[in-house]
């Protein structure tokens, strides 16, 4: 029995100031999908298009909120919110990361963008990758952040994942809502840690509809683009969290290695060090998309004696912003 109830939120959302400003946002209205929640800053004239997707149970403002300010320095910027995840849209129908991207592929049109370099982070990977594989003419570049090309492997704790993950989709479909909220609303809490941030993520994960997002743990489980990610033909960057204990160095690698005109920017952080470490992230993702953009020919003319390396004193592995090749040779950045 499928639990047809519609889709609920953790708690009544109290909002609270986000520690960084933010760019405007609004709803978005998806014809024959739903509605979503969408951030969308303007950027330079005729700068290219970066459109921002964040990781599983997070939400744009969660997972991007460090970037958007230098991104939008570059780049015209949109970050929307992930079917059932924040303010994105809420459906009936099981979540599937194939509906992401065609929701992400919506938003680019409904804003009149046509051609896009998608940035993904986790699980924005795999709608990236999707995105590319379902709208070919959409995607001038790709930027994936702390992803791969599956997240299931014969590890016993893939196998630990997968299994959790198939057993919480299960019990997402047949529950009872209010059950499903204390679940998650217990994996929610081990995630906010305490820190000036804390009541603000709060907010912002609580959002979420709780049975969407034992559902998209399922999905991302059985994600696997190891057949086609080959056949990629767009510049392609990846930005990889060298000490990432929820998504393998080793996986990114495996990731670079497979696309085909590939760059390789490592970072040394874990899985949150776009928020934890943004010294050290923010610098490196800048400089992908620039390389990406400037690969895929999507800068102005005007703009590309203006590429530069952005740096940071607290970050000097970013100043020197090497892109590893798939050759094992660093590609420097034009100063």
């Amino acid at each position: 029995m499928v639990c047809r109830g519609r889709a609920r939120t953790l708690s009544p959302v109290v909002e609270v100031a986000p520690p960084l400003p933010l760019p405007p946002g609004s709803r978005l209205h998806l014809p024959g999908r739903g509605t979503t929640y969408v951030r969308h800053a303007e950027g330079p004239p005729g700068a290219p298009t970066v459109l921002l997707l964040h990781g599983w149970t997070a939400t744009a403002d969660l997972n991007w909120a460090t970037t958007y300010g230098p991104l939008s320095q570059r780049f015209g910027v949109v970050a929307m919110d992930h079917r059932g995840h924040g303010r994105g849209i809420r459906s009936r129908r099981p979540f599937r990361l194939e509906d992401c991207a065609e929701d992400a592929a919506a938003v680019c049109a409904a804003l009149g963008i046509d051609h896009v370099v998608p940035v993904g982070y986790s699980m924005g990977g795999p709608v990236v990758q999707l995105l590319w594989r379902r709208h070919r003419e959409l995607v001038a570049g790709m930027v994936l952040c702390a992803t791969a090309l599956r997240f299931a492997d014969n590890s016993a704790r893939a196998r630990l994942f997968h299994a959790s993950m198939l057993g919480a989709s299960a019990c997402a479909r047949l529950s009872p809502p209010m059950v499903q909220g204390r679940f998650v609303a217990e994996w929610v809490r081990r995630r906010v840690l305490a820190g000036p941030y804390r009541d603000w993520a709060a907010v912002e994960f609580g959002r979420s509809d709780p049975g969407s997002l034992l559902q998209a743990g399922a999905a991302l489980s059985r994600f696997d683009s190891t057949e086609w990610s080959g056949s990629i033909d767009v510049p392609a960057a990846v930005v990889q969290t060298e000490l990432d204990t929820v998504v393998p160095p080793s996986s990114q690698l495996g990731l670079w290695r497979s696309i085909p005109r590939c760059e390789l920017y490592p970072v040394p952080g874990d899985h949150g060090v776009v928020f934890s470490g943004p010294s050290d992230f923010v610098p490196a993702l800048v400089d992908a998309c620039a390389s990406v953009a400037d690969r895929a020919g999507l800068w102005p003319p005007a703009a590309l004696g203006a590429l530069s390396i952005t740096a940071s004193p607290e970050a000097p592995r970013a100043r020197m912003s090497t892109a590893w090749t798939r050759g094992g040779e660093p590609s420097w950045r034009r100063p």
